[in-house]
């Protein structure tokens, strides 16, 4: 059972997952409680985690399938049992899992006659099938199968426009959503004289991500979409009292201007994720290997030790260097005898 504590408003909201379960390995339920909310928040904390969940959580999927000699979606081939637009539904259907940002290859390669499933298909190291046994095609006579796939990693949907299949490549509308459904409901109890909230939300996964770890992804997302909010609210407070105390009292300023860039360094920026930095994918991929997620772990970091990680040359440090200064004004030192 999952318990954890978050204080909002003075008041200690605690969670707890009341209900779990896996019906099978592409569909995984729990179901989370969260209280005391005052009236009305628990449907604010409802809405958005809710699109947040359907809309926020990344997912992979194939894009693309190259088939051989075949020129048409509708096209039949000898020999087996399903038509290629048959195999393209099938492979769609295929629930996938990746670490890795880039676009990625698979291929089957299948000599019939044989009953194709997930199980057949070649993957790179950064991919993983959750449920080997979906099935693809069945080949009825001994004939050579051939399909080179496209694996991409994202959110949402993508809709293809089918005049683009051309020349056996065919493109796929891809359901990047890991998350099947998710659904919240709320339960009003006086406590006190008050009349306070429980928050129960409802979610069912694919199995490529479990609801806990959904959870967890869809507050970030919302974190961060929010952040910008109190980053511009921040500078307008210390352009404010720099305007005010100016020319009267710029000690009190002064004083203030590092305890707030403290606090930034450590709340705000613990909160800020590497992707927003939208390194190229050796460098964000590289970031991963060492546990650096935010970018509060990224600041405990020089240039030099940058260096030192696996695979992370120079032009990678450059470029972390660059998307820092840009995204967020920070300069990381050459090396930590001058970071403070």
């Amino acid at each position: 059972m999952i318990q954890n504590e978050i204080s909002i408003s003075a008041q200690i909201l605690q969670w707890r997952c009341v209900e779990s379960k896996v019906d099978s390995e592409r569909l995984h339920y729990s179901r989370f409680a969260i209280s005391p909310f005052r009236c009305g928040q628990a449907n604010t904390v409802g809405i958005a985690m809710r699109r947040a969940l359907l809309g926020e959580i990344e997912g992979t999927c194939i894009t693309c399938a190259k088939f051989k000699k075949v020129t048409h979606e509708y096209s039949t081939i000898l020999g087996i049992q399903e038509s290629v637009h048959d195999i393209l539904i099938n492979s769609k259907e295929i629930v996938l899992k990746s670490n890795s940002y880039e676009t990625q290859k698979a291929f089957i390669s299948i000599l019939g006659p044989k009953k194709i499933t997930a199980q057949d298909i070649i993957l790179p190291p950064s991919v993983e099938i959750i449920d080997t046994t979906q099935y693809i095609a069945t080949l009825t006579k001994a004939i050579h199968l051939d399909i080179e796939s496209e694996i991409e990693k994202d959110c949402g949907y993508r809709i293809q426009d089918s005049k683009k299949s051309t020349d056996g490549i065919f493109f796929v509308d891809a359901v990047f959503m890991p998350i099947r459904n998710a659904n919240y409901s709320i339960h009003s109890f006086e406590n006190k004289n008050k009349t306070q909230e429980i928050l129960f939300i409802e979610i069912w996964t694919n199995g490529s991500i479990t609801p806990k770890e959904a959870i967890y992804e869809a507050s970030r997302s919302l974190i961060d979409l929010f952040i910008p909010f109190l980053h511009a609210e921040r500078k307008q407070i210390i352009n404010g009292l720099e305007n005010k105390y100016e020319s009267n009292n710029m000690s009190y300023f002064s004083s203030f201007s590092p305890l707030a860039d403290k606090i930034t360094k450590e709340v705000t920026f613990k909160h800020i994720f590497i992707d927003q930095l939208e390194l190229p994918a050796r460098a964000y991929n590289c970031l991963k290997r060492v546990n650096v997620h935010t970018i509060s772990d990224l600041l405990n970091y020089s240039q030099d030790d940058l260096m030192r990680i696996k695979n992370f040359g120079k032009k990678s440090v450059e470029q972390v260097l660059e998307a820092l200064q840009k995204q967020f004004s920070i300069n990381l030192p050459k090396n930590k005898l001058y970071f403070h």
